[in-house]
């Protein structure tokens, strides 16, 4: 990538309600720095809105068109990186990637699209590994805290026991926060298209669709799709709705480093609903909002779902951002001892901590020391412990390991 780059970073979809968030967090966060930066939009009414309630310069405002692959290609050619919250990424995203890829530049996003992904390793992961240039994939709530804290527990575990753990239980303990009709959106649109495309199904299906060719193999089974009791952590588990995306981003990741943990290595994800017959209840509970949420398109119950929930470019309050949280505890096994590990978030998932998490994985491309890796990558594997720094120093995640 050429050192004469206009900027450092470019939020493409500044004005949407992410990217409003990352573009926020940006200038608030890097106000005093040395950080180029500088955002884009499709509606130069709306970018000239944005730019002028956050004081952006003219020189660092920029319009381009998704459907457009020469705008696209004018735009990151004036960037190190390009940080981009438009969605659904299987409709719009591809030609960014393309012109990413085509003008070596580095690329997050925060999609949770598996089969999008997919499609975008097959197509570009060999030319963006030979132009060196890192794509890099869920870098918001899926999959940062997931890929991260396996990749910081690892790490610390085998720090302390000179060994990696051959099993990981994730498990959600905790989480408050709004939904966005973005991520609904997008939710939406990976099902439609897994309805009528057999090779979307077969990813989403696949626990290692993610992986390189010739290494989707390993121990790991679908995700949880009932409520059951779970020894490891005695309590009820049930389902987690962001588990289709983050595991399959956490075996990519270990597929990338050469299998490191074992070829026997396994994870999984669901959600801590409690003891006894309330915990048990709570999780059967918890199933109708996934259920409700799934429905085929067109059909009654689906259309009242649309109707409630929040539109495309809407999401929770601010108040409600702030008092948000998530909370993920890591159940390591290794031969028969177990440890715990902790991931929490000061803010909800979705929106307060993800604006922080892509924002910092943005800066992290742009400015820092990272893995001589490229290609179509996850954020540990992309990113690694220089990411994991700014997390804990800038983004409000706290890591923690118990022995």
């Amino acid at each position: 990538m050429s050192n004469t780059r206009e900027l450092d970073l470019i939020i493409w979809g500044a004005t949407g309600f992410t990217g409003q968030l990352v573009s926020e967090y940006i200038s608030k966060q890097y106000t005093n720095s040395t950080l180029k930066w500088g955002i884009a939009g499709r509606n130069k009414e709306k970018v000239l809105s944005v730019a002028k309630r956050l004081n952006i310069d003219d020189d660092r405002i920029f319009i381009a068109d998704s459907n457009n692959i020469d705008t696209l290609k004018k735009l990151t050619s004036k960037t190190k990186v390009i940080c981009t919250t438009v969605g659904p990424y299987a409709k719009y995203g591809s030609n960014l990637v393309e012109a990413c890829v085509d003008t070596n530049t580095n690329y997050c996003d925060i999609t949770g699209e598996t089969q999008w992904i997919r499609k975008m390793i097959d197509k570009y992961h060999l030319k963006a590994k030979e132009n060196k240039v890192k794509i890099i994939n869920s870098c918001g709530f899926d999959s940062i805290p997931s890929d991260m804290g396996v990749f910081y527990s690892q790490k610390k575990l085998f720090e302390k026991t000179g060994k990696y753990a051959s099993k990981i239980n994730m498990r959600v303990a905790g989480a408050k926060g709004g939904i966005s009709g973005g991520t609904y959106n997008s939710l939406s649109n990976v099902l439609e298209e897994a309805r009528i495309d057999k090779d979307v199904r077969k990813t989403l299906t696949n626990p290692y669709g993610l992986n390189p060719v010739g290494k989707q193999f390993g121990p790991d089974k679908q995700d949880l799709q009932k409520v059951i009791f779970d020894k490891i952590s005695n309590s009820w588990i049930a389902p987690f709705v962001m588990a289709g995306i983050n595991t399959k981003i956490v075996r990519r990741s270990h597929a990338l480093i050469d299998f490191k943990y074992g070829s026997d290595f396994s994870y999984d994800e669901a959600t801590l609903t409690g003891r006894g017959i309330s915990g048990q209840i709570k999780g059967f509970l918890s199933l109708i909002p996934i259920f409700l949420a799934t429905r085929k398109k067109g059909s009654a119950i689906k259309n009242l779902v649309d109707y409630i929930l929040p539109k495309s470019g809407e999401g929770p309050s601010e108040s409600k951002r702030i008092n948000g949280y998530y909370n993920l505890r890591f159940y390591l096994t290794v031969g028969n001892k177990t440890y715990v590990s902790k991931v929490i978030g000061d803010m909800d998932p979705g929106y307060g901590s993800t604006s922080k998490m892509l924002a910092e994985s943005a800066v992290c491309l742009a400015l820092d020391k990272t893995p001589e890796t490229f290609g179509i990558l996850t954020p540990s594997v992309g990113l690694g412990d220089s990411l994991l720094k700014r997390l804990q120093e800038n983004a409000g995640l706290t890591f923690e390991f118990n022995i």
